[in-house]
């Protein structure tokens, strides 16, 4: 049995259905339905919605006053279902790993660090249930999500094959790489994953309508704003932060930051694609900095198109989705780039 092949194509329907789960956590939230159970990991007590629309008594029962919304339910579900999902496919992925150690095909620490990141995401969704949709713990469920999937990916783009490239000559290429343009590779991955923080920050706080508006936000350049209660991270338990508890200029404040936050980390993923392009020949880098720039001109259309059409949910799902794919477009670059020989053009 060819474990890398194995390994591989697990890490792909990884990717897949973790993409999925990203998309689907972004629709519960954008449907207002992340309470739709208000229990974990089943809903009202039940393995799924409709053992608690069958049994009202006792939903009554273990919570007092509430009512099963069969929809939100199904929903909230649906996503832990495929969450749970893909929890013990890379449990299997991991598993194998290990009993394989020996024969170092699969990097065992890439396993056990997935294992480790998928065991605090589950406690991660725990926690949003359970305290009542908390922003902090919100934006971390949906930042280690995407760590998830950009660890998946990483071992993915690691088991493929090198066209017959020994080990030992990746190795050279990437000593060989000019640091400027790993460097800018680098700067782009980071500042992206600052502004998918800042996304989630802005869904969780409910901030996404501050500005109805674009380019300008509440008709101006530079609208009334409270950014000292905007970017509080801990305010105690006990609060139901569905719909949002931020007064409107927090949430502006919140809005506009991530408004900025896409300048720059637009301004740092258009210099690493454009160095990379100019300074190696590689026909694999180019097109991974071609993939980024694609990825990139679709998420800002996205970006612009949902708040001039008033935030619809299919753009807005879209735009989480639009973010997922950038980020693995971002990370080809940073590996093709690592594994370029430099050769610098002209």
């Amino acid at each position: 049995m060819n474990i890398a092949l194995v390994i591989r194509r697990l890490a792909l329907i990884g990717v897949l259905l973790c993409l999925i789960v990203v998309v689907l956590g972004a629709y519960v939230r954008l449907t207002a339905a992340g309470l739709g159970c208000p229990d974990w990991p089943g809903c009202y007590g039940h393995v799924t919605p409709a053992g608690a629309i069958a049994d009202p008594d006792a939903v009554q029962a273990g919570f007092p006053g509430a009512a099963v919304d069969a929809g939100k339910a199904w929903r909230e579900m649906a996503h832990r279902y495929a969450a749970g999902s893909l929890g013990v496919l890379i449990v299997v992925i991991t598993a194998i790993a290990i009993a394989t150690r020996r024969q170092r095909v699969v990097p065992i620490g890439l396993a056990c660090a997935l294992l480790a990141v998928v065991v605090f995401q589950g406690v991660l969704g725990m926690f949003t249930v359970t305290w009542l949709l908390k922003p902090l713990i919100v934006t971390l469920h949906l930042a280690f999500g995407l760590v998830t999937l950009s660890l998946l990916f990483w071992l993915w783009l690691t088991l493929r094959k090198r066209g017959g490239v020994s080990a030992q000559e990746v190795s050279e290429a990437e000593r060989n790489a000019p640091r400027r343009v790993r460097r800018w590779a680098l700067i782009g991955l980071a500042a992206l994953a600052v502004q998918i923080v800042l996304g989630g920050w802005t869904s969780s706080n409910y901030a996404a309508m501050a500005c109805p508006d674009f380019p300008t936000c509440q008709a101006s350049l530079w609208p009334r704003m409270d950014f000292r209660d905007a970017f509080v991270l801990w305010r105690g338990l006990d609060i139901n932060y569905e719909g949002g508890v931020l007064d409107h200029p927090a949430r502006v404040a919140i809005h506009f930051v991530h408004r900025l936050g896409a300048v720059v980390a637009t301004l740092a993923l258009l210099i690493a694609a454009l160095t990379a392009i100019r300074t190696l020949r590689s026909t694999a880098v180019r097109d991974a900095a071609v993939l980024v720039l694609a990825a990139l001109g679709l998420q800002l259309a996205i970006g612009i198109f949902m708040v001039v059409q008033a935030f619809p949910l299919p753009l807005a799902t879209a735009h989480n989705a639009g973010a997922a794919l950038l980020l693995l477009a971002v990370l080809l670059l940073n590996r093709r780039v690592r594994a370029a020989p430099a050769e610098p053009i002209g």
